[in-house]
This record gives C-alpha cells, structure tokens and sequence, in this order.
C-alpha cells in the first residue's frame, strides 16, 4: 500500500470501526495510558546523541533535539570546530503523516551527503543529494530505492538498490551527479526472484561489493570504486546452502586479500577465510579462523592490522582481537549473567581503536572505545535515564528450560530485586525465533513501566534463532518450525513450574514471525496464557507462501518450505498457520497491531484472522485490531509517537493481568 488514500472505502471503515472499538474498550485506562507515555518519555534523554565516528578531517553522528522526534544529522570538524547540522530529521517531516530517515552516506571528499527518507512507511525510499557546503539539495532524486548508496571514489557518482514492482531489491544502478535518473546504467540485475540484493562499501575503501542472497545461500560481486565502468566481479559462484561475506584487505603480507566469513564446507557456525584478490574462487580460500561447532562467527570487523570478530556460546555474545601480523588473539571479557554487545566497525581502516556497546537488562547502554594494541577501554558514553535509574532496583538473569525433547531453551529474565518471587508475579513473555535472528538481553527503559508494576519481564530464546549457534537456527525452520512453538510453550510451563509467572498472569507477546509464533500458541495452548499482544503478527503463512506476487514470498520459502511445489510443505503450513488453525475453543485476551502501509505483513493477514477469531472463538475475553493508517511495519516513527503504542499494549497487559 504505497498510497493510503487509495485504500477501498469499505476496507478504510472497517478498519476504522475495529480503531474505534479498540480505543472504546480500554477507554477507562485513557489516564493510565497518558501516565505510561509520560513515564516512558521521562526515561528518554531528549537532547541525546550518538557518539561521533571519524572519517578523516571529519566526525559524523546523530542528535536529537529537546522535543524533537526524529534524528539530526551532523559532523564536527576532527581537528575541533563548530558542529554542522546536514540534516534537520524533524524539519523534513514536518507535514507528513509518517516519515522516516533511511540511511545517509558522505561522500569520500566530505562535499555531498546522499540520503534518504521513507514518507509512507511501504519502505519506498527516495534518495537526494546535499551539497554541504551550502546545504541545498541537488536536483538529483532517485526514487523506489533502498536507501543504501555505496559512492565512486571520485565522489562524482554513486551506486544504489532499485526496488521492483513487486517490491524486491533487485537491480543495481549507478547514477552520475547532473544526469537524469533514465540515464542511470544498470549495474547488475539479479534473475532469481528468491535473491535479494544489497550493496555495501569495504572498509578500506577501495572496493564495494553486490551482495545477493536469500536465507540460506549468497554471492558477492566486487565494484571497483576507483573505475565504475569496470562491471562487477564476482568472487564465488552461488552454491545452494553456503554462505559468505568478504572484507578487502589491500597489503596482507605483501599480497592484497580478501577476508571471508563463511560456513562452506560444512562449518555450520561459519569459519574465516584468507583468498587472493586475484584469485578469489573457492579453490584458493585457506583457513584463517577454523570452524568450532557452538561457536558461532556473527560478525569481523578488519583493519590495517587487526581483525576483530563477533561470537556467541550458549547465547552470550564476545570480543575476540586477532593481531594480523603473529595471530595472536585476547577476547575483551564480560562479566553480568546475561547481556547484549556490538561492534560498530567505523569508517576508517587504519586504526587502533575498536568501538563497542555493552548492555544488559539492567545495565543502560554503554558505548566505549577500545585500544586494540593497549589492550585498554576509554568509556564514550553511558546512557542517561533522565528521571533515574539504580541498577541495583533490578536483577537479571539466564536460565534455561528443558523443552520436550531434551534440549534446553535459554530465558533471560528482569524483575525488581524486592520482588517476592513466591510464584503469583504476572509475567510478560517475549518471543521471536525466526531467521536466525537472536534476541538481546539488552536495556530498554520502556520495559521498566511494567517491572516497576510487579510484572517478571522474560525473553524466550526459542529455536528459530541463533542462540545456540546456527543449529538451532536450523532447527528451528522449514520442517522443524515446529519446536519454536513448542519452546515457547516449554517456556511459559517453566517460569509457573519454577515460580517465576503465576498460572494464569503469562501475557504473551510477539511481532511479525514473532506474531506467527503468538498465533500457533494461542491456538495450541490458549490455556496457558492469560492475555496476547501481537504486533504486525504473520499469521495467514499458508497463503501468504501460496501467493508468489508478493514481495517477500520466494525468498521466503527458504524459512518456511514451498507449498506450490511440494504437498508436504502444503500438509505442514496448514497445521500450524494461525489463520488456518482458528477454532471453536475459548482464547487469551488479545491485541492486535497492524500498519496499513506494511510491505512485510500485509494489513488484511491480521485483519482476517481477528474476524475469524471474532466468528468462531466462544469466550467473550478482549479482542482488539489497531490498524496504524499512516505507518508500516515498524509502526510510527516519531520517537515519542512510538510510545503511544507500547503504552496501549502495556495497558492490555495490566488490564489483563488484574493489576488494573
């Protein structure tokens, strides 16, 4: 749905009429609800910035302004100077329903900025391009575009992802500043509507590179960046369930190198790889970092002299630093029981200096710089929480749940540390497992509203996600999907069993595949959980995987199976699709979130399967549908108005739950 006002009329008052009733039906709580929104707002620093990154004779970061709601843009001066701003995020959504900074990218000489915005929440980005110096916009404008933008070496054109009709990122321009976008050349255009494509600009600077892939399979092309009429070169040919991604490093030993992180050759939990520039192909990888099965490889990071990589064991995330010129390595050690932890590589290529944040569900976010060959940290900022907060308020902690067929699911749990945890505590139990996506345990002030409330805040781990390294990825898709939902389950019988949720006060809470899993459950056990949030929830899968016009569905079927081609993928997605599996039975209490201009969950699957609900469920327990008309699948994107939103679904929990 590009253009909202293009809905059907008939659509546009059911929806709203579903709006009208939800507001209506917690309209008692509308006080609770302005005291939530004022009590989250109170936890957020309005004037809070990132910290700047250097590039050069420049440091660029992001600010907001007090009562601001979207992000500035700005860069200092390295060698000291006044601030610059680049761009005004709320002086460029002022009029607009819904708007959306997309990424923004400097030029390599500091002139130009390409960036991007997102005015209707379908994730249709339009990319522009300022001249810095006098902070006007040239007349270039390309539309239907990622947002992503990889620029010439010379800083005379740049690379960017068109979006098809359908919604795919599928071909790769380049656009030369002055010419009309119809002039732009087609880069490349990938053929396999499963593949998505991306690009991304190496650290060092010299190259970019075409990313293609789906979930389970990729290849990469490398641009020259100093000779953009060089077509892309590719590295290694696709190979059905190997995956790579690769790093430039120009001198490595007298020899310019590709760094590439991978899982080819059976190395589940990925490897890392040394090729010759010259000669890329798969015969000529050597071993750098061998693979270790639960040990899984998210991330490198590579410098001059250093390469940095990001691994989880048994769900807890580290830092291991491997000086290039010996190998030898340290790993930057952390002690809280649970936490959550990135790298944030930078710009520059040469240098000592690692950037990382560290969090934990008690601990506000900590960024802080590491000296790689000092083996020291230099503490950039900690996150304020204006209206306060003591850590020692709160405990958090890891524990694990025996699921049905002897594996364990890893939990993080928050609650206050008065707390009297004799087993009658409400519980708010977050879920995803998909994509091989890992929940953080990290800090969130929102969450507090409810833990300071009395409510035990806990993150099942289910299968589905990285976890546990990439096998419980594997077993948590196609024809094993079914265990997230029997994590899920385990879970929740767990925290009653062991005290740590009473029977009956589980509120369930998930969004988009995590609403999928928030659908399977209630259908399931609708007995075990008193109340269900779920937020742009991907419920009716079976024709959703049916349907190969739409946007995410080919590349799809790499998570959930093919049922156009295969019965048994048919058999299975019709057991578990929530719409599907609706019945005559009593449900939880449930909210439901839509956005009408969602690309990835399309507004009419949640839509359809509260009406099926409506028709067949025989309790008489809440049942709402808020449909977001002006916003997508992240729903709005003002900071503050985001807030109206978790507010209505902490009002759902409370009012549930009993505590209001």
């Amino acid at each position: 749905m590009r253009d909202p006002a293009r809905l059907d009329q008939k659509i546009r008052s059911y929806l709203e009429a579903e709006n009208r009733h939800a507001v209506a039906a917690l309209a008692e709580l509308a006080d609770l609800k302005r005291s939530l929104v004022a009590e989250m707002r109170g936890r957020i620093k309005e004037d809070d910035s990132t910290v700047p990154a250097r590039d050069g004779s420049f440091a660029y970061f992001m600010r907001y302004r007090d009562g601001g709601q979207h992000p500035l843009v700005c860069r200092l001066p390295a060698a000291g100077g006044a601030e610059e701003l680049l761009l005004d995020g709320d002086a460029l959504a002022a009029g607009h329903a819904y708007y959306q900074l997309g990424p923004a990218r400097h030029a390599p000489d500091h002139r130009y900025l390409a960036w991007s915005a997102d005015d209707a929440g379908s994730e249709f980005c339009k990319v522009r391009v300022r001249d810095l110096a006098s902070g006007a916009d040239l007349p270039d404008l390309v539309a239907d575009a990622t947002g992503a933008v990889v620029w010439t070496a010379d800083a005379r054109a740049f690379y960017y992802v068109r979006l098809d009709a359908e919604h795919r990122p599928s071909r790769v321009f380049l656009h030369r500043l002055g010419m009309p976008t119809a002039a732009d050349v087609l880069v490349y255009e990938e053929p396999d509507k499963g593949f998505f494509v991306n690009i991304a600009e190496l650290r060092a600077g010299t190259y970019g590179v075409i990313s293609c892939g789906d979930h389970e399979t990729s290849e990469i092309l490398l641009l020259d960046l100093a000779d953009p009429s060089t077509p892309p070169r590719l590295i290694a040919p696709r190979k059905t369930g190997e995956r790579y991604d690769v790093e430039h490093h120009p001198d490595l030993g007298g020899t310019s190198m590709l760094i590439i992180h991978t899982n080819a050759e059976g190395a589940e939990d990925f490897k890392i790889m040394l090729a010759p520039l010259s000669n890329p192909e798969r015969n000529s990888w050597r071993e750098l970092v061998p693979h270790r099965p639960g040990t899984l490889i998210l991330d490198a990071a590579v410098y001059r002299d250093w390469l940095v990589r990001l691994e989880r064991v048994e769900g807890l995330p580290r830092v291991v630093v491997r000086r290039l010129s010996d190998g030898g390595e340290h790993t930057i050690a952390f002690a809280e029981e649970a936490y959550a932890l990135g790298i944030d590589p930078g710009f520059e290529f040469v240098t000592d200096i690692l950037r990382y944040s560290y969090a934990s569900m008690t601990t506000p976010t900590e960024v802080w710089d590491y000296d790689l060959s000092a083996c020291s940290r230099t503490l950039r900022k900690r996150q304020q929480v204006p209206s306060g907060h003591d850590p020692k308020r709160y405990i958090t902690r890891r524990i694990f749940a025996p699921a049905q067929d002897g594996e364990t699911v890893p939990i993080s749990i928050l609650h206050r540390s008065d707390l009297a945890m004799d087993g009658t505590m409400p519980c708010l139990l977050y879920g995803y497992g998909a994509y091989g996506h890992a929940m953080p345990a990290a800090f969130q002030t929102n969450r507090l509203s409810l833990v300071d409330r009395g409510f035990v805040y806990a993150i099942a781990h289910v299968r589905g996600g990285t976890e546990k390294g990439w096998r419980w990825y594997r077993e948590g898709k196609l024809a094993h999907k079914e265990n997230t939902f029997s994590d899920f389950i385990a879970v929740a019988e767990y925290l009653q069993r062991e005290g740590f949720a009473a029977k009956n006060r589980i509120v369930a809470h998930g969004g988009s595949a995590g609403g999928l899993l928030m659908g399977a459950v209630a259908n399931l056990r609708p007995d075990l959980f008193v109340g269900i949030i779920a937020e742009v929830p991907f419920v009716d899968a079976l024709n959703t995987m049916l349907d190969d016009t739409l946007p995410l569905t080919p590349p799809e079927w790499q998570e959930w199976g093919n049922p156009l081609i295969d019965a048994e993928v048919l058999r299975r997605l019709r057991g578990y699709s929530p719409y599907d599996n609706v019945r005559a039975q009593d449900y939880p209490a449930m909210l439901v979130l839509a956005g009408l201009t969602d690309p990835r969950v399309t507004y009419w699957e949640p839509a359809k399967w509260v009406a099926k609900l409506r028709a067949l469920k025989t309790d008489r327990r809440l049942l709402l549908l808020k449909t977001n008309m002006d916003a997508g699948h992240g729903g709005a994107a003002g900071r503050f108005d985001r807030l109206e939103e978790v507010a209505l679904g902490y009002v759902f929990a409370l009012r549930t739950v009993g505590l209001v």
